[in-house]
């Protein structure tokens, strides 16, 4: 297990590949960490340096006794990049992963190579109802419960089958440590934070238009497909690739998706 200090907080992260190859960094979602990436890191790291950090209160991560919120979250990443030593890199935003990655993209856009969009939503166009109403109304508590979180994985995905348990099981298993809940309620109800910045997000994108790559299941419960073909409208370059499958796309879908980044990597990387 890696870890590095950023401002008094032990943050876990994995890391894999050649460190002289192009860095993307990867940014997980809700209720997710680190582990969420391990079959897309092992499909990429014979050619590619990857890593990804747990946020505070999230997988390995240390949880200290703060005001949580996305800003915060950012600011660990942002230190956590610093420690590591990364200067220029892609960054792959899912779910979470888009409002921190975001903040650290609008203040720092020299470190962003390229984006990879994975369900990561920038537009109010992808604002599904059950996300309306997690923003509007704050989380309901079954929101940190297992059969909401195993929902998570299996809701618009064509072969539910094909869904390892592995990842709502340990993402369940982080959640019910103690004080987990209460930081995943205080996170959720700053959600709105990011609606507010969507104007300054998309005005990053349009001023900068970084290479990016998008890749969408367009059964997720919680960001629509009108979210991920929004993003043209400031890239219009942008690589738009839909899959019929839910929100965690990485678990039924990895291995089309891999070849994807793989290509998008290697073709922005001068």
């Amino acid at each position: 297990m890696r870890f590095v200090e950023v401002d008094g907080v032990r943050v876990h992260y994995r890391e894999a590949g050649p460190r002289a190859a192009p860095t993307l960094l990867l940014l997980h979602g809700f209720p997710s960490a680190s582990h969420q990436f391990k079959e897309l890191m092992d499909r990429l790291a014979d050619r590619f340096h990857v890593i990804a950090p747990d946020y505070p209160g999230f997988g390995h991560t240390d949880t200290p006794d703060v005001e949580y919120s996305f800003e915060y979250l950012s600011r660990v990443v942002e230190g956590f990049v610093e420690a590591v030593g990364l200067e220029r890199f892609f960054v792959y935003v899912f779910d979470y992963g888009a409002p921190v990655g975001f903040r650290i993209a609008t203040r720092h856009p020299e470190w962003i190579a390229g984006l990879v969009v994975q369900n990561g939503n920038a537009y109010e166009d992808g604002l599904a109802e059950v996300a309306k109403e997690f923003i509007e109304n704050g989380p309901q508590p079954e929101a940190f419960t297992l059969p909401f979180t195993r929902a998570q994985y299996e809701v618009g995905v064509s072969d539910v089958d094909a869904i390892a348990p592995d990842g709502w099981t340990l993402d369940q298993h982080f959640m019910d440590l103690p004080g987990r809940k209460e930081i995943q309620d205080q996170i959720a109800r700053d959600y709105r934070s990011n609606v507010e910045l969507y104007p300054q997000w998309q005005q990053w994108l349009r001023v900068h238009r970084p290479p990016t790559l998008i890749v969408w299941g367009t059964g997720d419960m919680f960001f629509s497909e009108a979210g991920a073909r929004a993003y043209l409208r400031d890239v219009p370059d942008a690589q738009l690739h839909l899959f019929e499958t839910g929100h965690f796309a990485l678990e039924d879908k990895v291995d089309e998706i891999a070849p994807l980044i793989a290509d998008f990597l290697v073709s922005n990387s001068g």
